[in-house]
């Protein structure tokens, strides 16, 4: 029984981190809402896309009255602001932001309004989006598996440490494995497909999902190591609570950037206002 419990605890404890990670994340759809002619509308505005063509914004719009303008530019460099107009599709209103090489990025805003009324112009707040190359499902669904795995493993591997059970040395290997299945075998192949770069982490560059990974690595191969000589529940403990820390860290911080002036991707670039 007290088993079970831990494995619920485990699970809750990773969606919720998985959940945290989501809502926080750079990449994510942004949540906005506007108010236009006493009604309030709420969608989301994209923050990550495929460039193999151009990114639709799908904006559920009933009133025939309302039109708008996507206004865009390039990020993060100096540039003109651009303008293009939504096309209605029944209840949806629909605009297109150019593709960009893979690691671009686009700051946008989008500006409705009301039977051309002056007074009834509005605009959003201004979203940072980010173009990548397909990824194929091979590839992607694996990473974000094994690593769900390996956070669950983590995080039910520092229980059993802190409540001294001797099993903690297996799922710690079995934590360690699925770490490098999910972070260093298949991330790698994913940000190669994405980015055209497999590695950006340290020591060939500062992206914080690269670098992140390789710390939790570092702590749990420690901790394996040492746990089989002589269990040390102290460092199991230690490795499970940097893996959590990692796992909440939202991806894409210091991640790849396309630099407009270089013509090439480079990484080491914050963005969190967006």
């Amino acid at each position: 029984m007290r088993k079970t419990l831990f494995w619920i605890f485990a699970i809750v404890i990773t969606l919720a981190a998985a959940v945290y990670q989501r809502k926080t994340g750079p990449t994510y759809p942004k949540k906005v809402t506007v108010g236009i002619n006493t009604k309030k509308y709420t969608f989301d505005l994209k923050r990550n896309s495929d460039n193999d063509k151009d990114c639709d914004i799908r904006i559920c719009i009933p009133d025939s009255g309302v039109t708008a303008l996507i206004n865009y530019k390039l990020y993060p460099v100096e540039d003109e602001w651009k303008q293009t107009g939504f096309v209605r599709d029944s209840n949806n209103l629909i605009g297109y932001l150019p593709k960009q090489p893979a690691a671009g990025k686009l700051e946008y805003y989008i500006t409705f309004m009301y039977k051309d009324k002056p007074e009834e112009v509005t605009h959003t707040e201004h979203v940072i989006i980010r173009f990548k190359n397909p990824v194929p499902l091979w590839a992607l669904l694996p990473h974000i598996l094994f690593m769900f795995i390996a956070m669950l493993l983590s995080n039910l591997t520092g229980i059993y440490a802190l409540f001294k059970l001797e099993k903690q040395k297996f799922y710690g290997r079995l934590t360690l494995l699925f770490i490098i299945l999910g972070g260093i075998i298949f991330g790698p192949v994913v940000q190669h497909f994405a980015f055209g770069q497999a590695w950006t982490g340290v020591p060939f560059g500062w992206d914080l999902t690269d670098n992140k990974t390789l710390i939790a690595l570092v702590f749990w191969i420690i901790a394996v190591v040492v746990n089989s000589k002589k269990q040390n529940l102290r460092l199991t403990i230690l490795a499970s609570l940097v893996l959590f820390v990692v796992y909440i860290i939202p991806h894409s911080l210091l991640g790849s950037e396309f630099d407009y002036a270089k013509g090439e991707v480079v990484t080491g670039v914050i963005n969190l206002i967006h």
